[in-house]
């Protein structure tokens, strides 16, 4: 009986995903064109390989590298001493839960699991405390890449408004998170947060070990470089599909024809179904967002499923001129409270063995990566007010 029905339900989601594929690219296709749909989808995952992936992988690398110089050199034990005092007051975690919001902000969101690994770091927390690290540790994933990305773009304050923007939106997942652990298992509020056996990284044994093998000052460095740039080069491969995958979806879907009105085949054409969509509810994101374009909207439909990906719309929407200062300290904020949430909370959370919570936490983040937002927004207003 439970393999008859498990078959029916394999067969009606294969049905809809089936339905959902073919809809989409008959949409696509009735619009466009087939051939011209085709030749734009490869073009436009070719562009955006070379001229966007492997941009962002070069950040990557130059990021990877010098965040492992910082952990060899002991900037990170120092960025965390000075953050640590405000971690019980904002985000009612212990204090060595600012180790991880640097490594995470250095690194990716999956660096906060690595850690919480640590049977010394993890004794430190309360189970509900503990559990709240997914939400934690996303909202500063790939923060120096999503930065440093959009100076490279040649904005320099609106970044780091988003910054600010993005600890606040940590404040409010990371609270909420816990206020929905503590409403739903009472018992949390006072358990010590036990990592098991099977999931204890011997990360710690070998840092030790490491410890103990005197090396040069030269030698430090050239490896703290080396194995750094390596890390950053898996993030670069990692990124890679969520940019040519959903990125050119999106792109189809936001961009209009060629500028004579017809469908050529070149990269970046597309429906403009996303704007039209968005022009119809867009005195709401102008008011929470400021944003003042339909196109914008584009970015934190993106960022929900791959940051590394919604930074591979900015430069072409910047070529059209669809972005201003406020869209990209917005950009910056939900692009790393978000940093792909949607795509790794599940696996985080089953990774610290919580799978249970993963909708309370992915109801938090959506909040928080909206509060982010918000504060963005009106944060560059006041910077534009004064400056």
């Amino acid at each position: 009986m439970y393999k008859l029905k498990d078959s029916k339900s394999t067969a009606l989601s294969g049905i809809v995903c089936l339905l959902i594929v073919v809809g989409l690219f008959s949409y696509m296709g009735m619009k466009m064109g087939a051939a011209p749909m085709l030749n734009t989808v490869m073009k436009t995952a070719h562009d955006l390989l070379l001229n966007t992936c492997f941009y962002l992988m070069a950040i990557c690398v130059i990021t990877g590298a010098v965040g492992k110089l910082f952990v060899e050199f002991g900037v990170v034990d120092l960025l965390e001493k000075m953050l640590r005092p405000l971690m019980r007051p904002l985000f009612n975690l212990p204090g060595v839960a600012s180790l991880g919001a640097v490594l995470t902000f250095l690194s990716d969101n999956p660096a906060i699991i690595t850690l919480s690994r640590d049977r010394r770091f993890s004794a430190y927390f309360k189970k509900y405390q503990f559990i709240s690290l997914t939400n934690f540790g996303t909202a500063f994933g790939m923060g120096l890449i999503v930065i440093i990305f959009m100076v490279g773009q040649g904005f320099f304050a609106a970044p780091l408004i988003g910054f600010v923007g993005a600890f606040f939106g940590c404040i409010v997942s990371t609270r909420l998170m816990q206020r929905f652990i503590i409403k739903a298992y009472p018992s949390y509020k006072d358990e010590a947060a036990n990592v098991s056996e099977r999931h204890q990284d011997t990360l710690v044994d070998k840092v030790e070990e490491d410890e103990d093998k005197p090396n040069s000052l030269f030698v430090r460095i050239l490896n703290s470089l080396l194995d750094g740039g390596r890390s950053g080069v898996d993030i670069g491969l990692a990124i890679i599909p969520g940019v040519l995958i959903i990125s050119t979806l999106v792109m189809m879907l936001t961009f209009g024809p060629s500028a004579d009105g017809t469908y050529t085949g070149a990269a970046y054409e597309g429906t403009a179904a996303l704007p039209w969509l968005a022009g119809k509810v867009d005195w709401l994101f102008n008011w929470l967002f400021g944003f003042t374009d339909p196109h914008q909207l584009s970015f934190p439909i993106t960022a929900l499923g791959a940051v590394g990906a919604a930074l591979g719309l900015v430069p072409n929407f910047q070529a059209q001129g669809w972005i201003d200062g406020n869209a990209i300290a917005v950009f910056t904020a939900i692009g790393m409270c978000w940093s792909g949430y949607l795509s790794t909370h599940t696996a985080m959370l089953d990774s610290l063995g919580y799978r249970e919570l993963t909708s309370k936490a992915i109801l938090s983040h959506t909040i928080g990566g909206i509060c982010a937002a918000i504060v963005a927004h009106w944060g560059y207003w006041l910077f534009t007010l004064i400056a």
